[in-house]
């Protein structure tokens, strides 16, 4: 059963190109449909039936699986075995007329400008991390970057005489993202007076870097935003993406348009972003009820 999964891992990377971080997703989930199989004493999936496959998405449900996580997992199922039909593996597709569950909608935590501001105000120190951290922080809620952006970025990414950085999104897809001039103040400031000192070798490519001169990870930035917005005393649940959410809202509610903070976030599609529109309308009920006076 491995091989079919490599056979098809390798598809997606060479022939479809796809970003290591979802080869590993898909080469997860499949795998742990294998291990549904093998329990259920079935040893090949080629011989998955649609009534085994739905009896896996039961056992993930049953197991307090997030609706999104089981949609996922039915997507990876449904790829795999389109890839088996097309290659002739098997003579019919389990996977057909498979419907995902609906997915609920929830508006992702925000936070307000005063909010973002005290988050911002945190690293005041002028030593080597506080000024990686500070520019971190500032470049993220100037761009809407993902995390996942933000520490991939190299210093040859960034261009702080013109304004931009570029960055590769998912399915490695490049996107261009202008920068205001507080970040690029702020990331100058740490190219000159801190990434200087934390890097140990001249060959080191990454923006921001760790204590050890190596690129920050996921996990290394989650822990310096929680720092910073437990001094800040906000007590909303931050998460790496919050000031992604924070950056789209605030652009609407000033009256940028969707098309342009689609292209900025890196949406492929434009319902993705329209979630935004959701929080930028209950903010208007809001200063309506407190400001018409028969409201």
């Amino acid at each position: 059963m491995k091989s079919l999964v490599d056979e098809f891992i390798n598809y997606l990377a060479v022939e479809r190109g796809l970003a290591v971080n979802t080869l590993d997703s898909y080469n997860r989930d499949l795998n742990q449909f294998r291990g549904f199989l093998e329990k259920e004493e079935i040893n090949d999936m080629q011989r998955a039936t649609r009534n085994i496959i739905m009896a896996y998405l039961l056992f993930l449900q049953k197991r307090g699986r997030a609706t999104a996580t089981v949609s996922r997992h039915l997507a990876a199922l449904k790829s795999f075995y389109h890839f088996l039909l097309k290659e002739k593996y098997i003579e019919k597709d389990p996977t057909a007329n498979l419907e995902s569950p609906k997915l609920e909608k929830k508006l992702p935590h925000i936070l307000s400008v005063s909010e973002v501001e005290m988050l911002l105000n945190q690293p005041k120190g002028t030593d080597p991390a506080s000024l990686r951290d500070k520019a971190m922080l500032e470049l993220l809620y100037a761009t809407g970057i993902r995390v996942s952006e933000l520490i991939f970025l190299d210093i040859n990414h960034i261009n702080l005489e013109m304004g931009y950085i570029r960055c590769f999104g998912k399915g490695s897809k490049e996107r261009i993202v202008p920068v205001g001039s507080f970040a690029r103040k702020c990331v100058n400031e740490y190219l000159q007076k801190g990434r200087v000192k934390l890097v140990k070798t001249n060959s080191e490519q990454s923006l921001f870097v760790n204590q050890h001169g190596r690129r920050l990870t996921r996990q290394g930035f989650w822990k310096i935003i929680k720092k910073y917005a437990r001094r800040a005393g906000i007590s909303k649940d931050i998460t790496p993406h919050t000031l992604r959410h924070s950056f789209a809202t605030h652009l609407l509610e000033n009256g940028a348009d969707l098309r342009s903070v689609q292209e900025m976030l890196g949406h492929a599609d434009i319902t993705t972003t329209q979630i935004y529109t959701h929080l930028t309308k209950g903010r208007l009920r809001e200063v309506y009820a407190k400001s018409h006076p028969r409201a």
